[in-house]
């Protein structure tokens, strides 16, 4: 038998890359790919251990593989820093993620959930991710953060932008960067405009914030509140539009589990934690060994490039029975979708939220639909895996 190839790159294994993660899983649980220069870890056990080992596996030099090099990047984007940096503006931003403040949005989300939903009714179908899913949590976190209502939906386009890629070089090419220039400038130019006339906002909010140093307390710099805002509201944005989206496929290939959902919607909040397990929006993400390990029998240097493959631990069958079965019914304990550790997806309780209000609120004006698959158009990037465009018939 040919021994398993896997790369983040490669759009045919990407289509349905399950029979090699699991290949890699029972063959190779430590892979090492020589053309692009990784190791990957597989196994739930192991992805989860690194990501609770920041001090070994670092986020500072990269997370995307195509941006990974031999020197830190210079960034204050949270998701590229290790503690201390990345504890002090984690602590900052996550006032604004409290239970208390997340459970108060949910009228909201589902407000903008009807209002984008009900005038689809009727309509013979309509593509599910540019209707409705792009459009759910963009608003969400653009109103959180302070994005003015005009500029919003140029806001989601750039950062949709900013996941083109090319062949063989993913996500590091001229028009990801541009796009990510673009908002880095914008974002930035709100900060500044809030130093001179504060707003209920989360970007007055980080105007305003005093970072703790050895020299006593200091105010974010336009750069760094700049970049934390970016990073919010692109994360914010894109992992939700790519669960609701499986979501809406999944659900369509399962229609007695839809219907299910349909008579008792208590049972959405297990649909989506199911689905983020079986379909997750960023089932790879990479660190760099900042020390050298030894991992089933081999020793990696201090440097190396390791990729956690959390779509893979996700169907893992050391972890959850019969992994490869969607089930909304399926009862966890956990998965490594949205991380762990220090880099645990700081939307995480948002991201839940929108995402059962979505799907609450999609089975009750549309209990049933069917997906047009030849007209759907998939979005593959080195560390996102999921749908730009999915028509529906309703």
């Amino acid at each position: 038998m040919v021994d398993p190839y896997w790369d983040p790159f490669d759009k045919d294994i990407d289509v349905d890359p399950y029979p090699v993660w699991r290949r890699l899983r029972d063959t190779e649980p430590l892979y090492h790919n020589e053309k692009f220069g990784f190791y990957a870890l597989s196994r739930h056990a192991d992805v989860e251990r690194a990501h609770r080992s920041p001090k070994l596996y670092s986020s500072a030099y990269g997370t995307l593989l195509e941006i990974m090099g031999p020197e830190p990047l210079q960034s204050n984007l949270m998701i590229f820093q290790d503690p201390p940096s990345h504890d002090t503006l984690r602590g900052l931003v996550s006032r604004a993620f409290t239970p208390r403040r997340v459970a108060a949005l949910e009228g909201n989300v589902r407000k903008i959930c009807v209002d984008l939903l009900e005038p689809l009714v009727g309509s013979g179908g309509f593509d599910y991710i540019q209707d409705f899913a792009a459009q759910v949590p963009s608003r969400v976190i653009s109103e959180l953060i302070g994005v003015p209502e005009e500029d919003r939906e140029e806001v989601r386009k750039t950062i949709d932008e900013t996941f083109h890629i090319v062949e063989g070089g993913g996500m590091a090419n001229d028009i990801s960067r541009q796009a990510a220039t673009r908002l880095r400038e914008y974002f930035c130019e709100q900060i500044d405009a809030r130093r001179t006339a504060p707003r209920d906002d989360m970007m007055t909010a980080l105007v305003e914030a005093e970072v703790p140093t050895e020299n006593g307390p200091r105010r974010l710099t336009t750069a760094e509140a700049g970049a934390v805002t970016n990073e919010l509201v692109s994360a914010g944005t894109e992992t939700v539009v790519r669960l609701l989206g499986w979501m809406c496929r999944l659900l369509a290939e399962h229609p007695d589990q839809r219907a299910d959902l349909v008579a008792d919607p208590s049972l959405v909040p297990g649909a989506v934690e199911e689905s983020l397990r079986y379909e997750p929006p960023s089932p790879v993400q990479g660190r760099t060994l900042l020390d050298e390990v030894t991992l089933y029998d081999t020793t990696l240097p201090a440097g190396s490039k390791v990729l956690l493959l959390t779509g893979s631990a996700g169907r893992d069958e050391r972890k959850y029975p019969d992994p490869d079965r969607y089930d909304i019914h399926r009862r966890f304990d956990s998965h490594v979708t949205l991380g762990h550790g220090i880099h645990f997806c700081l939307g995480a309780s948002l991201a839940r939220l929108e995402g059962r209000v979505a799907i609450e609120e999609t089975l009750r004006l549309f209990p049933t639909w069917e997906v047009d698959t030849d007209r759907a158009v998939r979005l593959h990037t080195s560390t996102v895996r999921g749908y730009n465009n999915l028509p529906v018939v309703v």
